[in-house]
């Protein structure tokens, strides 16, 4: 599976989250070409702070595959990861990181944080950022836009 028709899936998921009142970002996780778990924001229907895209999609693929190490995975995820969900990348051993959008104001990898860039961590992900950005952006965009005029 190339990193296009991963973030399609992922921004598929974003669709879900949108439809469910929730911000439109989704993470899908794949190992050998294989789609092994999806997840997309889930905070405002499970009350739960922890239930951000990527950490949806990990706790998925951790119980397929009966394993927290997600060694040679590929996280494809709509919105570049927050503090928390970079960390959890971390921890989980993703092996490849697909983002689309950047997020100025709380992203963790390229843009405010740099998580991955502290010279004390031995295992990071390949990070591959602004796949089909655009799309991911405009998403959040009309989100918010639509969020604006209730």
């Amino acid at each position: 599976m190339n990193d296009e028709e991963g973030m399609a899936l992922a921004i598929e998921e974003a669709k879900k989250a949108r439809q469910e009142g929730e911000i439109p970002v989704g993470a899908v996780i794949v190992k050998d070409d294989k789609v092994i778990a999806c997840g997309h924001n889930q905070r405002e229907g499970k009350h739960d702070i922890g239930s951000h895209a990527e950490i949806e999609a990990i706790r998925e693929a951790e119980q397929v595959l009966k394993n927290w190490r997600l060694d040679g995975c590929t996280l494809y995820v709509t919105l570049e990861p927050c503090l928390m969900c970079a960390g959890a990348i971390l921890q989980s051993r993703i092996s490849k990181l697909v983002f689309g959008a950047k997020d100025d104001k709380d992203g963790a990898i390229v843009s405010r944080y740099f998580v991955f860039d502290v010279p004390s961590i031995h295992e990071r992900p390949l990070v591959f950022p602004g796949v089909k950005a655009e799309e991911c952006q405009q998403l959040l965009q009309d989100f918010f836009q639509e969020k604006r005029r209730m």
